[in-house]
């Protein structure tokens, strides 16, 4: 099989994954591209986050279709995040990077942890407000590492209190708009293969559509709180595991 043709059937599984928890699929494609793109900066994360935006999109739409989307406050913190995003990424011309993984990791886990632990009864209703205050700090630190904000927005948002599947649906919507406005500055040096980049682009879109549908129809809360801290602890291990190498 080509590289080519791996890179799209890799693509599927992973889009459908992050589709199903409302992710853009940029945080598992980085690593996955790598493997075959040799450019980190002019291939590899250009074409991340442009497909980051487009799963992120249709993601968002097969949530809407399940009417899992709560606009009045999708449209705020995606603005919120949209804005506080490019400040981590001025700042990460200046700031160690290796210091912010750390913060990062430790971050990630402990949500990581607190997503396996039982339910509190009486969780409250969601807390909307402190949502938007968090997603500041979030989207910055997303900014600086050149992550989505997602990867870290949607465990905070189920530990707020909101519905596994709606915190799934706000993510997938809050993460889209920052994830373009992210990839205006890569423009001008991107060096992608035009063919294979319109080809992961569909298999992007349908592979991300569908794991919202297979969320919004069939999947327990409870399963993607589980699924997420799997994942999440997964692509946390594999990160660090590629900066002390």
């Amino acid at each position: 099989m080509s590289p080519n043709l791996i890179m799209i059937a890799g693509l599927i599984g992973l889009s459908f994954l992050s589709g199903m928890v409302g992710l853009g699929v940029a945080f598992a494609a980085i690593p996955f591209l790598a493997l075959f793109l040799p450019d980190l900066v002019h291939q590899v994360q250009p074409l991340s986050l442009l497909l980051n935006g487009i799963t992120a999109s249709f993601s968002a739409a097969g949530f809407a279709r399940s009417k899992l989307v709560e606009w009045n406050q999708a449209i705020p913190l995606a603005i919120v995040c949209t804005a506080a995003a490019p400040l981590g990424a001025w700042a990460a011309q200046i700031i160690p990077q290796i210091a912010l993984w750390f913060i990062y990791f430790a971050a990630v886990l402990y949500l990581a942890y607190r997503l396996f632990q039982p339910a509190k009864p009486g969780c409250g209703h969601p807390r909307f407000q402190m949502a938007m205050i968090l997603a500041v700090p979030i989207s910055i630190l997303s900014g600086l590492l050149g992550v989505g904000p997602g990867f870290m927005l949607l465990p905070t948002l189920i530990l707020l209190c909101f519905e596994p599947k709606h915190a799934a649906a706000l993510t997938a919507v809050a993460v889209t708009p920052p994830s373009f406005s992210s990839l205006i500055p890569h423009i001008p040096g991107a060096k992608l293969d035009p063919q294979l980049t319109v080809w992961l682009l569909i298999a992007g879109a349908i592979s991300a559509y569908a794991g919202a549908r297979v969320t919004s129809l069939w999947m327990p809360g409870v399963r993607i709180k589980q699924m997420f801290g799997v994942l999440i602890v997964l692509m946390t291990v594999y990160k660090i595991f590629t900066l002390l190498g």
